[in-house]
């Protein structure tokens, strides 16, 4: 359990951020942020731009609190968003298979009564295994890769697919725990 003295705001509708919060033993309000989500850059950078966006978005509603916003993208030979159709979630699971891709994810965290903005990155490596088209179709059905960067999610079904990580297991769900901790530490600390 960890415990901050703020009201924490998160600036996400995610039920992975959500319950990685309640995991952490954190109280927390949802307050969504309406932000533009291009951004250009390197994965790094585009995820922690993005995290700042949305935590800046939502920062003024909210008196000496903490205000956290996060953004993941999946970066294989480029960058796999959230999937419009069938047909670009079965795209990105073929380009997927048998490879290695990048998950990252960036945070902000915005303590409204000093001022503080603490931004940092955290980025996993996932090893798919190789998949056939029967596999391939049968998750596509399950609809679960329709609201996933990447197409997968690796705490649901899509987790039977990767063999392999390297790094931080809460990332690729979309927020690193050990991160966020660290963060939380310095943010408060006077």
């Amino acid at each position: 359990m960890f415990k901050i003295d703020f009201p924490l705001i998160l600036a996400s509708g995610s039920p992975r951020r959500k319950e990685i919060l309640h995991t952490m033993g954190l109280s927390y309000t949802v307050d969504v942020s309406d932000v533009d989500e291009t951004a250009c850059g390197s994965p790094e950078e585009m995820v922690i731009e993005l995290s700042f966006r949305k935590a800046n978005a939502v920062a003024d509603r909210h008196k000496n609190s903490l205000v956290l916003a996060a953004d993941t993208l999946v970066y294989g030979t480029e960058v796999l968003g959230k999937p419009n159709t069938p047909q670009m979630a079965h795209d990105m699971l073929v380009s997927l298979s048998g490879n290695w891709h990048s998950v990252y994810t960036g945070l902000t965290l915005i303590h409204t009564g000093t001022g503080k903005t603490i931004k940092r990155a955290e980025m996993t490596r996932v090893h798919f295994v190789e998949l056939n088209e029967d596999e391939i179709n049968a998750y596509l059905a399950t609809k679960e890769p329709m609201d996933k960067a990447g197409a997968y999610g690796i705490q649901g079904l899509g987790g039977m697919f990767i063999d392999r990580i390297e790094g931080s297991y809460s990332n690729v769900v979309g927020l690193p725990m050990a991160t966020l901790r660290n963060m939380l530490i310095e943010i408060t600390r006077v």
